[in-house]
């Protein structure tokens, strides 16, 4: 490690490339990244810094390095120097250095540790820049010159071996048994033919059991014929938020697959917010056109059960504040269907001051959570959303992200607070009508 990354953050490297080949490796990435659309992105920039007052780890810091613009600064020089319309002139004259390795390394703790792709700065810049897709870009560059921080490229090593970070496939169907005798309820597991095929987040495999159970208890009520398979049941993604473009694509192509062969109509999403944004949104891009499935986030699927009345639930009738998941809601527009939901449920909606598309992220998105050197930062993040549900006076707090949810869990355990977080598909299930 050297002296300039250990003045600001500790770095990983995977692989035995030299530090030549890392920085060719991530700079050839950046540059294949280049379509019309991120040219333009860059070249759009006006410096106005507005950014930084819609990111939470600038807000909770107050240092400027986290400005979500000054994180795309090594791939705003490959553009520069490599493809836009004076690249060669820029070159011949120095007129923007090279990204070196030790700039790659400190940019490490700006895009993964302290970036959770969570697009609020994207929704308020004034030149529609999507800062967090290029950053998302760039995390490709950073996976392919191999530095990504340890916790998350373990992850993407157990999965890319698995096909899932939680387990084997082959060992789902006993996992899913124990679920079925702890919470008594028919989990159907590798059906030949079924309507709809269920996935799971890992936390739904070990300590959040309840959420499947609980989403078995609906589809079981409502007569649905569905199942999981061993060969398509983890919907997390980890190659979506590492960078690793072609584990994404092997992961989401593994659900959208088996739902074929088993003559799905329904991909049914857990509560995960990358989930929805690596398979709602991202799947067709594998295929080059329309998907033969259709795939819908638990949330969807809770809103239409109650809307079409195949489901009632008992009013609860208490005050709830409610916490919107930055890949469902802000960048997957799932606004209106948590809060039928939550209607539904007899809750007065008390609204955090930032909420909606405009809400802060819980902390630990874009695998912030999973990223353990991070935590810190993160802590410091869960203060802003700590006080936002205090100040509400709120007597209930709900997600609809098993991920925000683990993320807020730690937070609270961390700070000491003794709220709880819950889950909309819990609620719902605790609370059905027969």
């Amino acid at each position: 490690m050297n002296s300039a990354a250990t003045a600001t953050a500790a770095f990983d490297k995977q692989g035995q490339q030299s530090d030549e080949q890392r920085v060719d490796a991530a700079m050839q990435s950046f540059v294949r990244e280049f379509g019309l659309t991120a040219a333009l992105h860059v070249e759009s920039c006006v410096h106005c810094g507005l950014c930084a007052d819609a990111c939470q780890f600038y807000l909770a810091t107050g240092d400027a390095k986290y400005t979500p613009a000054l994180k795309l600064e090594p791939l705003r020089r490959a553009y520069l120097r490599e493809v836009s319309p004076f690249a060669p002139l820029v070159r011949a004259l120095g007129l923007v250095r090279k990204p070196g390795i030790a700039d790659l390394e400190q940019w490490q703790e700006l895009i993964y540790d302290s970036c959770n792709m969570c697009g609020r700065c994207t929704l308020v810049c004034p030149m529609g820049i999507d800062i967090a897709e290029l950053v998302r870009g760039a995390r490709h560059g950073m996976f392919k010159a191999g530095l990504v921080p340890e916790r998350l490229a373990l992850m993407d090593r157990t999965a890319r071996q698995w096909g899932s970070t939680a387990t084997p496939g082959e060992d789902l169907p006993d996992i899913l048994a124990e679920i079925s005798a702890r919470h008594g309820v028919a989990i159907p597991c590798d059906l030949a033919q079924a309507e709809i095929l269920v996935t799971a987040a890992p936390a739904e495999l070990g300590e959040h059991t309840k959420a499947l159970a609980d989403a078995a208890k609906m589809l079981n009520r409502i007569g649905a014929k569905w199942t999981m398979h061993q060969a398509g049941f983890d919907a997390s993604n980890v190659g979506f938020n590492n960078g690793d473009v072609e584990l994404q694509e092997r992961l989401t192509r593994a659900l959208i697959d088996t739902a074929v062969k088993i003559g799905a109509k329904t991909v049914l999403l857990p509560e995960c917010g990358h989930a929805y944004g690596a398979a709602r949104w991202e799947a067709a891009r594998w295929y080059g056109q329309a998907l033969p499935v259709r795939v819908i986030h638990m949330t969807e699927f809770l809103d239409e059960l109650i809307t079409s009345q195949q489901i009632r639930v008992a009013r609860i009738g208490a005050t709830a504040t409610f916490h919107d998941p930055c890949q469902i809601v802000r960048r997957g527009g799932l606004e209106a269907a948590a809060r039928r939901v939550l209607a539904a449920l007899g809750f007065e909606l008390i609204e955090l001051k930032d909420h909606g598309v405009t809400g802060l992220c819980c902390g630990g998105g874009g695998g912030v959570v999973s990223n353990q050197r991070s935590a810190p930062l993160r802590h410091k993040v869960f203060e802003l959303k700590r006080q936002q549900v205090e100040a509400t006076g709120a007597e209930r707090f709900v997600t609809s992200c098993g991920q925000c949810r683990i993320t807020l869990e730690m937070g609270a355990r961390h700070a000491q607070w003794g709220r709880q977080t819950e889950s909309l598909l819990e609620l719902v299930a605790d609370n059905l009508l027969d």
